[in-house]
């Protein structure tokens, strides 16, 4: 089945509210839109909004990129998908925007052709998990009471952004813990705020802390390398990994126990795939993550995720932060509880008048 048309767009979502993280506040996002169209007239879609913080290019870069080298798939066999596959790695090699968005759309054209869903087509190892929900840098009170409307909404898992300043960081932790108790499980993400001593310091002094993401520099890396054992176990890299080659690279000593995996730092749902894998035979345990992102991408994270045994953690609320969205579908979510839904493709459904 012939691809008859390519459609790119760029779209600006805002925010439901503004969120603070170590580095920035955001309070709209950009997304490209892929529409790959096979000549019997399937659409596949797909959508990616990356950060240049982490991957050095911005979505507007990706969108033009986009917009001069589309017609290059243009007449393209979808049966020759693995080929289609590579194409866009090829021809996307250092745009992982657009080569996210390609990589979503094939998968959700062919799995379309092909009448099946990309859940059943990738291979489902879990039913379902809960995700976690993020609550940006703010005060101990605004904390709570954002915890709160998630808690009564059926979230029993917080992300909670820190890296600003340790004692603040402590303090916020330390009376989250006491309103809740064991009533949540709180995960932390310092974004690259604290140096070596801070996260020991920080691990020390709270409890019932389910995991840490990213608490060092990028280019300090190594100093995982010496953490207590213990502290290890919790600790999820995030933006030191980026690709296939990071992965092998901490994979091959015990730099932490934790791989967040996001499809839009590696590139889409074949990169993430190969990730996962390494991930895998090294018995290190998976979390997938995302930007604010379209239902597009966050689907396609969700069935990939879902399709690996060493899966322990979701964190694929980005799409909860948008005040519309292009799509419905896609999943399901009751209490915190994603579902992947049994439609063909990703499942989603462009909402009217988009």
């Amino acid at each position: 089945m012939i691809i008859d048309n390519i459609e790119v767009s760029l779209v600006h979502l805002k925010l439901v509210r503004p969120y603070t993280i170590s580095y920035k506040t955001t309070n709209s996002v950009d997304n490209l839109i892929v529409k790959i169209i096979l000549r019997n007239g399937l659409i596949g879609h797909g959508s990616s909004g990356i950060s240049e913080y982490v991957v050095g290019i911005n979505t507007k870069d990706s969108y033009n990129n986009a917009l001069n080298k589309y017609n290059e798939f243009i007449g393209g066999d979808i049966r020759n998908f693995e080929n289609q596959l590579q194409k866009v790695s090829f021809v996307f090699q250092d745009d992982v925007g657009s080569k996210a968005a390609f990589d979503i759309a094939l998968y959700d054209a062919f799995t379309k052709y092909l009448n099946i869903s990309l859940s059943s087509f990738l291979g489902t190892k879990i039913n379902s998990l809960p995700t976690s929900i993020t609550i940006g840098i703010m005060s101990i009170e605004e904390t709570i009471e954002e915890s709160k409307e998630y808690f009564d909404r059926g979230f029993r898992y917080l992300k909670v952004k820190l890296g600003k300043s340790l004692n603040e960081d402590l303090e916020r932790i330390i009376k989250l813990d006491e309103y809740f108790g064991n009533k949540i499980n709180i995960r932390v993400d310092a974004n690259q705020g604290w140096n070596k001593d801070e996260t020991i310091k920080f691990f020390n002094k709270t409890k019932n802390i389910e995991l840490i993401e990213q608490p060092l520099k990028v280019d300090h890396s190594n100093e995982y390398l010496s953490f207590p054992n213990e502290l290890k176990e919790i600790i999820a890299l995030d933006e030191s990994l980026t690709n296939y080659t990071d992965a092998i690279k901490f994979s091959s000593n015990n730099y932490g126990k934790i791989f967040n995996i996001k499809l839009m730092k590696c590139g889409g749902i074949t990169e993430g795939r190969k990730i996962a894998q390494i991930a895998a035979l090294n018995n290190i345990n998976l979390m997938w993550g995302c930007n604010d992102e379209s239902k597009i991408s966050i689907s396609a994270a969700l069935n990939t995720a879902l399709s690996f045994s060493n899966t322990k953690y979701l964190d694929l609320d980005g799409s909860f932060d948008l005040a519309k969205d292009l799509v419905s579908g896609g999943f399901t979510i009751k209490d915190g509880v994603m579902n992947t839904v049994n439609k063909p493709g990703l499942g989603v459904e462009l909402n009217k008048n988009d």
